[in-house]
């Protein structure tokens, strides 16, 4: 059967209900449903927490009898495999729907093409590929995570037009307004951990939480070789409430980092004998505990490093109409960076909006990881 605008219009409606899972169901994916007769819809979910109920059975429950015979669209393959919930397929089978479509394969190895082959194998007609691109990119953290072992890694900063994100002296708050800060504690409240080095602990003594709470309540990370990261810091003072993860060296003073541990911190130990070893060994620990989305916060150090290693997915800078000036005033980014301009990281997907005063632009970065 070929695809049609009517086909098209109840994808796009699937992939919108699919994105207000985000920030509640990782590390599963986010995944929207339509069920319809022609143009008549009939039901319609998404997966709304981890754990629960996946879109399909939300949307079929909606449906009730109406299912007999429909066409049902979806974001991502049905799920054919026992794991929190009963596989989806099964619940395509019992609802008697005649058609399936489906945006793109789920590469989950329990899945990646199984859902599709048990629903023809049960006379269901199965198609996929529409929209292809749009699930891709709205999951786009997930199939990192499940094909690369490795998290979205979102950078985020504030910065003068000039290019600075604190003065000669260190300061820096507050660079951006209040407006643009309130969009960043809303993208705080949807990533699993916050991260920073520990030259960002240091001078700005941050809490690192979202204001108000989100969905989630992110992990707090500090990268701080040596355990220096002071006791009476937020982030130390805290740790009893909120998880803390410092991570240090093997030469890190044993004494430092017991003290962090008594504070209530998870003082993790990376092995490596170099700064980038121990930044990927690291990102292999996040990965085993499944950390879809980390937002790095910085300071230069550390986003330098990680584009350097060309580790970073995202970025979200909010640019203020002030000036600074000084060449011993930091800039987002240090490491090495790129010799040539041919050799500039461009975004894709970019979108640029005013916040107030302040010009905040997003988008990803070139390479492909889906």
């Amino acid at each position: 059967m070929s695809l049609d605008e009517r086909d098209f219009g109840h994808m796009r409606r699937a992939l919108e209900l699919a994105q207000l899972g985000q920030g509640a169901v990782e590390p599963n994916p986010m995944v929207g449903c339509v069920v319809a007769h022609g143009d008549r819809v009939v039901g319609e979910g998404y997966h709304q927490q981890y754990g629960g109920p996946h879109a399909e059975v939300h949307a079929l429950a909606a449906a009730g009898d109406a299912a007999q015979g429909a066409t049902l669209y979806v974001s991502l393959e049905p799920c054919c495999h026992h794991g929190q919930t009963p596989p989806c397929t099964e619940a395509i089978r019992a609802a008697g729907v005649a058609r399936v479509v489906a945006a793109m394969r789920d590469p989950f190895p329990l899945v990646d093409g199984q859902g599709i082959a048990d629903l023809q194998a049960a006379g269901v007609a199965v198609e996929f590929g529409l929209c292809e691109d749009e699930a891709r990119e709205l999951n786009a953290p997930f199939v990192k995570l499940i094909t690369r072992s490795c998290p979205w890694f979102i950078a985020k900063w504030a910065m003068t037009l000039d290019g600075r994100i604190a003065t000669r002296a260190g300061d820096s708050k507050w660079i951006s307004s209040e407006a643009s800060r309130a969009v960043a504690h809303q993208l705080r409240g949807r990533v699993d951990a916050i991260m920073i080095g520990r030259g960002t602990a240091l001078a700005d003594d941050p809490l690192l939480t979202a204001r108000p709470a989100g969905v989630r309540s992110p992990v707090r990370i500090v990268l701080d070789t040596t355990a220096q990261l002071p006791l009476d810091s937020q982030l130390v003072r805290t740790a009893g409430q909120i998880d803390t993860l410092v991570a240090v060296s093997m030469e890190a003073d044993r004494g430092r980092c017991q003290a962090l541990a008594q504070a209530g911190c998870e003082v993790f130990s990376l092995a490596a004998s170099t700064p980038e070893l121990r930044l990927q060994e690291l990102i292999e620990e996040l990965a085993g505990r499944q950390m879809t989305n980390i937002l790095v916060e910085g300071g230069p150090t550390l986003l330098g490093s990680m584009f350097d290693a060309g580790l970073i997915d995202e970025v979200h800078a909010f640019i203020a109409p002030k000036l600074i000036g000084g060449v011993f005033a930091k800039g987002p980014m240090a490491g090495a960076g790129r010799a040539l301009i041919d050799e500039a990281a461009a975004l894709r997907c970019v979108e640029i909006r005013q916040i107030g005063d302040d010009v905040y632009v997003t988008g990803r970065t070139q390479t492909r990881t889906t």
